[in-house]
């Protein structure tokens, strides 16, 4: 089944997201199976893709595989590029190294293509917009305007994490002539169990602005909300950290797994909005998540569930925690 590459919106509920295909995440990231997930992604009802060149080999690894699926496997099944949505990323190179000149943008775009294997790209965000000035941001967007009108990219629009600057911005690009409105705006860490902050922006985001696509990521909190443990990486204040230890293991003594618990909540309640993008390690971890989303076709979450969730956000979060952030970027004097 073919997709409309001029429609982002038309993109699945559940998007496969690329930031497990980095050795943040992976210690030997060309070890997952990314064929086989893909496969499995594709032939149940998922059909975008969300990567970055920061997330280390994970645009390679991508394309590696998506040139594979090309070719009919022993059961004569091949996926080419009009039944899927290719997403990713420009501007963060490193940790702490950005460069959002207009040059480097397209230079990113450009090899994209390339390592992605394909001669276009179905959307292209800004990458973690809080850690660089507003004024280069704009001239980044501007770019990719252009990369659009070109026809290398069919969409663009930003990502980043505090989403107050992430509503600020979009609202200053639908008001600039060399901009207009954004097609889509990628937020993370903030529509979970943990942080529903999201919510409070999204008509500023999506009506005031004009955005047509409103994606949530790390639905687990970047590894907050997961019985594995928290990364050692993760920024959050070491009381979060332990009150999100508490709600694991509470989740756990009742007979369910907080991740999984997680992924219910944050697909059921935001599936509405937008897409989820999801990052899985292997296809077992993707089936469990599209099981998980097939808990939004019905009217409410389990009883039990809706229990659990009050329960972590009202006792254990508490007002203190429930929507606690962390810091994330640079001063934006701009901002109101």
């Amino acid at each position: 089944m073919t997709v409309d590459h001029n429609d982002i919106t038309k993109v699945s509920k559940i998007i496969l997201g690329g930031a497990t295909l980095n050795t943040q995440y992976n210690d030997n990231p060309e070890e997952v199976p990314i064929v086989d997930m893909l496969r499995h992604a594709f032939t149940n009802g998922i059909n975008a893709i969300d990567t970055s060149p920061y997330y280390g080999p994970s645009e390679i690894i991508f394309g590696q595989a998506l040139h594979k699926l090309k070719s009919p496997d022993e059961d004569g099944l091949s996926f080419t590029r009009d039944q899927y949505y290719i997403c990713t990323k420009v501007g963060r190179i490193k940790l702490e190294e950005f460069d959002y000149s207009p040059k480097a943008v397209r230079a990113s775009v450009l090899r994209s293509c390339e390592r992605l294997d394909t001669d276009y790209l179905d959307l292209v965000y800004l990458h973690d917009v809080e850690f660089v000035e507003f004024t280069k941001s704009m001239e980044a967007l501007k770019e990719l305007r252009k990369l659009k009108e070109e026809g290398v990219i069919r969409h663009f629009g930003l990502s980043g994490y505090p989403v107050k600057y992430l509503a600020f911005l979009c609202n200053e690009c639908a008001k600039h002539p060399e901009i207009g409105p954004l097609d889509a705006v990628l937020s993370y860490c903030n529509y979970n169990i943990q942080n529903t902050t999201l919510e409070k922006y999204i008509n500023s985001i999506r009506k005031d602005a004009k955005v047509k696509l409103l994606s949530n990521a790390s639905i687990l909190g970047m590894s907050l909300l997961r019985s594995q443990g928290i990364h050692s990486f993760h920024p959050a204040s070491d009381e979060l950290k332990a009150k999100c230890r508490q709600a694991a293991e509470y989740t756990h003594k009742h007979g369910v797994e907080i991740q999984d618990l997680a992924n219910r909540y944050a697909m059921f309640n935001w599936h509405k909005y937008g897409p989820t993008v999801i990052g899985v390690s292997n296809v077992a971890e993707l089936q469990d998540a599209i099981i998980d989303y097939q808990i939004t076709e019905k009217d409410k979450l389990p009883e039990n569930d809706i229990k659990l969730v009050k329960h972590i956000q009202e006792e254990i979060l508490g007002t203190e925690h429930y929507n606690e952030t962390w810091d994330s970027g640079i001063p934006h004097p701009e901002l109101p």
